[in-house]
């Protein structure tokens, strides 16, 4: 289904950003990176006209009915400050957080999509999601990811004291980023770029726009059309950013590196 935004106004850019896996792999280092993406949105709320998160934002988030994940105050009061001024902002869940329900809904205003969806703005088509389990193969991971995602299993599992079940929860998304890596770029073996070019045959979009394997890349899917992988706020500290005309991705807070020759 295609959903229509309105057209950027003069000034006005969508950001985009993904994988910042908030908790993981101590508290003291994701504090930094909390407050390093609180400063983002400080940054980019003046031109903002919409904010897409891409999925892994948290570790791990599972919203028992009268618990939340312990933490992460200062991302979600940014939050709630910027949609309380009007800013639209969109989550789309990942593998580490697909356990979310109705508290961002209904508590910050912030819309919640758990599966890719199509986008259209200033006559531009983009195709959004987390980029896990799309496209052939990864048949172990669909299954799992097809319990995880299984009412009957969900409601198991929020029946488990939070104590222990978000220890048991960490202790597996943990185990899951270990196994995975930050496996390189593939370029035309990638998985999702095969995936893009499969859906640009009967389905054009000018962007197509993922997380998870948090690798920053731009590729090109046809001279129309491109892939761009946002990269992730761990190594790289990437985000994309339309301006109602092209798309690129940028670095925040750039380190120049500096030559000892």
């Amino acid at each position: 289904m295609l959903q229509s935004l309105e057209n950027l106004g003069p000034g006005k850019k969508l950001y985009f950003a993904s994988d910042m896996h908030l908790g993981a792999p101590n508290q003291r280092e994701s504090l930094d990176r909390e407050k390093k993406l609180v400063r983002w949105l400080d940054k980019i709320q003046m031109d903002a006209g919409g904010i897409f998160f891409l999925g892994d934002i948290f570790d791990f988030w599972f919203e028992y009915k009268h618990v939340i994940p312990k933490g992460y105050i200062r991302l979600l009061g940014k939050l709630a400050e910027l949609t309380d001024k009007g800013i639209p902002i969109f989550f789309f869940t990942g593998n580490h957080d697909m356990w979310m329900f109705d508290f961002f809904p209904e508590e910050i205003n912030v819309q919640i999509h758990k599966d890719p969806a199509s986008f259209v703005s200033n006559e531009k088509r983009f195709f959004i999601g987390h980029g896990d389990g799309l496209g052939k193969g990864d048949r172990t991971y669909k299954i799992l990811k097809g319990i995880f995602r299984n009412r009957a299993c969900q409601w198991a599992f929020a029946r488990i004291h939070p104590n222990l079940g978000i220890s048991i929860a960490q202790m597996w998304s943990r185990k899951s980023r270990q196994a995975n890596g930050d496996e390189r770029f593939l370029g035309e073996k990638e998985w999702l770029v095969t995936f893009c070019k499969e859906l640009e045959k009967d389905n054009h979009h000018d962007y197509y726009v993922f997380g998870h394997r948090h690798h920053p890349v731009s590729y090109e899917i046809n001279p129309t059309s491109s892939y761009f992988n946002l990269g992730d706020w761990i190594s790289h500290f990437t985000y994309g950013v339309f301006d109602g005309e092209t798309f690129q991705i940028l670095e925040f807070e750039k380190v120049e590196k500096h030559s000892d020759a």
